[in-house]
């Protein structure tokens, strides 16, 4: 039986590398047709394309594409043994179905270890890269548009920003709130701050302090105070890619501050969050309906069960983008929104799996 299992785990890598590669290959050809443009106005080293870019570039895509290709994997070698009468000879031996399942498992484990460490790990720091490279080379430095800006900075503690100018880290129309058991006592109004680098501590000007104790109120006035907030430059350059270049404590604990300081994004942070514990076990998933659908010798051979598969992949796909936007934008707990999709297929993996042939 070990034979078997050297057999078939051989079969399912080979054929899971040799489908990604193919497809890694044109997706390099197509992005470099997009950016030749601008790699060669900008006269990027070739070395830096190569081994920067490229070389970077490449994980991101093993990860996206790997559950798929997984599934395609699955599904051609094992269809082209079922058509081959191999699976009948090993079934036909004495050998379960459930222990021919093994060999698969084996290599589904290896693969959802693999598209966790990547997804998790190495793609934010390659993707740091990546966007270090883009900054420089491809596309201009990032601006911040962003106007009316409200942040929780520490707990009963509030600050309101009318715009934030990134380049020359400067704030306008600033106040900031404290409170205490919800009763308001401490109000500063300024009309900029300015970020200190050498400081390390915010400048505000033409400022106003309310003291508010009660009836009785104190105020004070003056034209710069230097002070130390639980706030950054970077808070203020918050967007959707910085998410890219965290791994998986960086994330944990970036949600945590944003979550305190009252973050309306909140939401997407956590799908996101879930998303990289949760798509690594579809390749479990995929592998268990790809052995179920193909192992069974068909009429049609190979074309039928790709086809097949490749409708379920693609319902399975549909399912989450759909649950992950209800957990976005609509009510749905992003836990149960991200895992649901891996829940369902799974139950017709395993209904699939007592139809398949024994």
């Amino acid at each position: 039986m070990k034979k078997i299992d050297f057999y078939i785990i051989k079969k399912f890598l080979s054929t899971f590398f040799l489908a990604l590669s193919l497809i890694i290959i044109i997706v390099i050809i197509f992005d470099i047709s997009e950016n030749i443009d601008d790699l060669i106005k900008s006269e990027a080293p070739l070395s830096e394309i190569i081994f920067v870019y490229y070389l970077n570039f490449i994980p991101y895509f093993i990860n996206l594409f790997s559950p798929l290709f997984t599934f395609i994997a699955v599904i051609f070698f094992t269809s082209k043994m079922a058509s081959q009468t191999e699976i009948v000879a090993i079934l036909g031996s004495g050998i379960s179905f459930r222990r021919m399942l093994r060999p698969y498992m084996i290599t589904a484990t290896f693969l959802t270890i693999l598209s966790f460490y990547l997804a998790n790990f190495l793609i934010p720091l390659t993707n740091k890269n990546l966007l270090n490279f883009k900054i420089q080379y491809i596309k201009n430095k990032y601006h911040n548009t962003n106007r009316n800006i409200h942040m929780q900075i520490s707990p009963g503690t509030f600050i309101y920003v009318e715009g934030y100018n990134v380049d020359d880290n400067i704030g306008t129309r600033f106040t900031m709130e404290r409170y205490n058991n919800g009763i308001l006592y401490y109000k500063m109004a300024a009309s900029n701050i300015r970020w200190d680098s050498i400081k390390q501590k915010w400048a505000i000007n033409n400022y106003s302090i309310h003291l508010i104790n009660g009836y009785q109120e104190k105020l004070f006035s003056g034209f710069k105070k230097d002070t130390a907030l639980n706030l950054t430059p970077e808070d203020f350059q918050r967007k959707s890619d910085d998410l890219d270049v965290m791994n998986f404590m960086q994330l944990r604990k970036f949600i945590k501050d944003e979550r305190l300081k009252g973050s309306e994004n909140i939401r997407f942070y956590e799908v996101e969050k879930h998303k990289r514990i949760a798509s690594p076990f579809a390749t479990y998933i995929l592998t268990l309906i790809g052995v179920s659908v193909s192992s069974r010798k068909v009429r049609g051979g190979i074309g039928m069960h790709i086809a097949f598969g490749l409708a379920l992949t693609f319902l399975y796909i549909l399912f989450m983008r759909i649950t992950e936007t209800l957990a976005t934008y609509g009510s749905w707990p992003p836990f149960i929104a991200v895992w649901l999709p891996n829940i369902f297929f799974a139950c017709i993996g395993f209904y699939l799996l007592r139809k398949a042939p024994k």
